[in-house]
C-alpha cells in the first residue's frame, strides 16, 4: 500500500467513489489474478491523481489569496507562483495520466474475454 494511501481519509465503502468505481470495473473483468493486479494498480493511480490534483488546486487557492490579500509587491508576487513542487506533482500527474490511459486499454482487452452475461 502506498504511503498517500495510508494518509488518505478512511471512507465507507459506499462513500468512496474510487472503490466503487474500481469495483465495478472489476466485476466486467474475468476472475483471474491478473485482472485483480491490474484494478488494484488502477485505483491507487486513480487515487494518487486526486491527491495529486487536490495540491494543484490547493497552490492555486494560495495564488488566489496572495493576490486578494497579501501586499502586491515583487517579491511576493514571484514567491506565490515559485513553487517547484507544483511542476513535480504535475510532472507526475501527466505519468498518472498515461498510466491510467494504459491500464484502461489493458481492462478493455480484458472485457472483451468476459463471457457477455458476466458484463453490467
Amino acid at each position: 500500500m502506498s504511503p498517500l494511501a495510508l494518509a488518505a481519509p478512511v471512507l465507507s465503502r459506499q462513500a468512496d467513489p474510487v472503490r466503487v468505481a474500481t469495483e465495478r470495473l472489476a466485476r466486467t473483468l474475468p476472475s483471474r489474478t491478473d485482472a485483480t493486479v491490474l484494478v488494484d494498480m488502477l485505483e491507487d493511480d486513480l487515487r494518487e491523481g486526486l491527491d495529486a490534483l487536490g495540491d494543484v488546486e490547493a497552490h492555486f487557492s494560495d495564488l488566489l489569496s496572495t493576490l486578494r490579500t497579501a501586499p502586491l509587491t515583487p517579491v511576493n508576487l514571484v514567491n506565490a507562483g515559485d513553487d517547484p513542487r507544483i511542476i513535480e506533482r504535475l510532472d507526475y500527474l501527466q505519468h498518472l495520466v498515461l498510466q491510467l490511459r494504459k491500464r484502461l486499454s489493458q481492462a478493455a482487452a480484458m472485457a472483451r474475454q468476459t463471457p457477455p452475461s458476466r458484463v453490467r
